[in-house]
């Protein structure tokens, strides 16, 4: 630089490279450099695949294997298919008309099983189709996503949000959006495919970085998955698989009940929100630094603020669209809060437990959307025809055929994976470690709150994970005087924060693919580092909140206090 231009006033690029450089300093810098050199996730998984088949055949021909109890479903076997975690395992099937299924404590030798072995290759080969069908994320993703498509082809995603950053305390906002995301695990998928987009649209609309709001919404989601101001259907689970093992510790002990979390719950849903909220505006986002629109794709959709004739159509679709809105959800009333109800369960008449309600909350989340959009649509004269409204619907899918692919291979992983036993086999190796240390109660708690951390890197289901390791822990902790709902509060602690990094979540790639549309070159590295701090913080703050509830002595929730009578 020549001796003019040294002495040549600041320009005006230079705040935005200090903030670039900023964010790429430091170890999360370099963890972001390194990651974004990683391989498209497609090949990281064809690797993967490629190294459970051959590691598969190594600990098969080693007869590695492990004993346990495990907790089973009567007449069934433990499976790892159940998606509460974000949707890591293949499908979900819950049958409205099904109850809470009753578990038996068996034991259960597991033992590594080879796909280089004759079964093993009969199985890779016909199980590909049927591997991918049994993959209900695809499925929910395009469910989801016509609602979605529809509102946000409309514009109301857009004029929701300009009203919101209107009507909402600046201040606010990104608790709102954490907060809103810890709800939505009720209906995760919801939570990731509406709210995180949600939460970067929000964001720019104020001037700040969108992947601050990509991050916020993203931890909000999944970073304390296992908590909610609300029970969920996974409390009813847990609590029925804890009351089969308590039965044959103490039989005469009394049974847990799905509230037996509620006070613990509802305070770590809020706490972890507060905690996440000053975490991404006291680092995360000054790491960002300011964002540059140049920093788009050029094909982007670039943002546009309404004025003149547009606010008067967009008030007229707004108006419109919460009457349609409000249609809609009159008619899911109807079909829901009657006696009798089709939407109640048949046999029990609850409607927030098991019951068709819960089951089909996603469709009906989506069906909303699509009321709310057709209204706006027609109000701001944005969507005229059935024709426009298909196209929206085809313009969204279009943008989701990498995404699919990927969830292709991800399917095949998986079941590989499963097959096997290699999960397994880690978790509760994990677990019988910890299960023999000789330490204290609490220490013993903490430690079991990693083990679940750690476990959770490659087994994301909330179910899968607490029938394999509960049959261990729970009888352990009652013989040491530790309730059951103390055991479930610490497992609800480990269970979340590594969520938001594990590469096992199969919502990662819809994570980058909406990084993506604000910044060209973001992928994995940029989402882990962004994450990390999340995962590290969450989990320290949150074990130190567990620990400070436990000394103190408070119930867990109604009638479940911290130690046995």
């Amino acid at each position: 630089m020549s001796d003019s231009a040294a002495a040549e006033p600041a320009k005006s690029p230079e705040p935005a490279e200090s903030a670039e450089s900023a964010e790429s300093r430091g170890l999360l810098g370099w963890i972001e450099r390194v990651g974004n050199k990683i391989p498209h996730p497609a090949m990281i998984f064809l690797g993967l695949i490629f190294g459970v088949i051959i590691l598969s055949a190594i600990l098969a021909w080693a007869g590695v294997s492990v004993t346990t109890e495990v907790a089973e479903p009567q007449g069934t076997t433990v499976t790892q298919t159940d998606t509460d975690a974000g949707s890591t395992y293949p499908s979900v099937e819950r049958p409205p008309e099904q109850a809470v299924p009753e578990y038996d404590v068996k034991t259960e030798t597991i033992e590594a099983k080879s796909l280089l072995s004759a079964d093993g290759i009969r199985h890779m080969f016909t199980t590909v189709v049927q591997n991918f069908n049994d993959f209900g994320v695809v499925a929910v993703i395009l469910v989801a996503m016509i609602g979605v498509g529809v509102a946000e082809e409309a514009g109301l995603i857009a004029a929701l949000i300009r009203k919101m950053v209107q009507v909402a305390p600046a201040s606010a906002i990104t608790f709102i959006i954490v907060l809103l995301g810890g709800i939505s695990s009720v209906a995760s998928d919801a939570g990731y495919l509406v709210l995180i987009p949600l939460g970067a649209a929000a964001f720019v609309s104020m001037g700040r970085h969108p992947l601050a709001g990509i991050a916020a919404a993203y931890a909000g989601v999944s970073a304390a998955f296992f908590v909610n101001i609300l029970i969920t259907p996974a409390d009813g689970i847990i609590t029925e698989v804890s009351n089969e093992i308590i039965a044959g510790v103490a039989p005469n002990a009394p049974a847990l009940n799905v509230t037996q979390n509620l006070y613990f719950s509802i305070g770590s849903t809020i706490f972890c929100a507060l905690v996440m909220t000053v975490l991404t505006e006291k680092y995360v986002e000054p790491r960002l630094g300011t964002w540059d629109p140049a920093e788009r794709p050029a094909d982007a959709p670039v943002d546009h603020v309404p004025t003149g004739d547009e606010l008067s159509h967009e008030s007229r679709g707004l108006k419109l669209a919460g009457l349609y809105t409000l249609g809609a959800a009159a008619i899911i009333s109807l079909l829901t809060f009657l006696p009798n109800a089709p939407l109640r369960n048949p046999e029990t008449g609850e409607i927030f437990g098991n019951s068709p309600f819960m089951s089909s909350l996603l469709f009906i989340i989506s069906m909303l959307f699509l009321a709310a959009g057709l209204g706006y649509g027609r109000g701001a004269s944005t969507l005229t025809g059935s024709t426009n409204v298909v196209n929206a619907i085809t313009k969204t899918f279009n943008g989701l055929g990498g995404l699919i692919f990927l969830m292709l291979l991800i399917a095949q992983f998986i079941a590989f994976f499963n097959y096997s036993n290699m999960s397994r086999l880690a978790a509760t190796s994990l677990a019988d470690l910890l299960g023999r240390a000789d330490i204290g109660a609490l220490p013993l708690l903490v430690g079991f709150i990693v083990l679940v951390f750690v476990i959770d890197i490659i087994m994301p289901g909330v179910i899968p994970k607490w029938a394999i390791i509960a049959p261990i822990f729970v009888p352990l902790f009652y013989n040491l005087g530790i309730a059951p709902q103390t055991v479930i509060a610490a497992y609800r602690v480990g269970d979340g924060p590594v969520n938001v990094i594990t590469p096992l979540m199969v919502y990662l790639p819809f994570i980058i693919l909406v990084c993506q549309r604000y910044r060209a070159n973001a992928g994995m590295g940029t989402v882990v580092s962004m994450m990390l701090p999340y995962t590290v913080i969450v989990l320290v703050t949150w074990i130190l909140f567990f620990v400070g509830w436990y000394l103190i002595g408070i119930d867990w929730g109604p009638g479940a206090p911290v130690h046995l009578p």
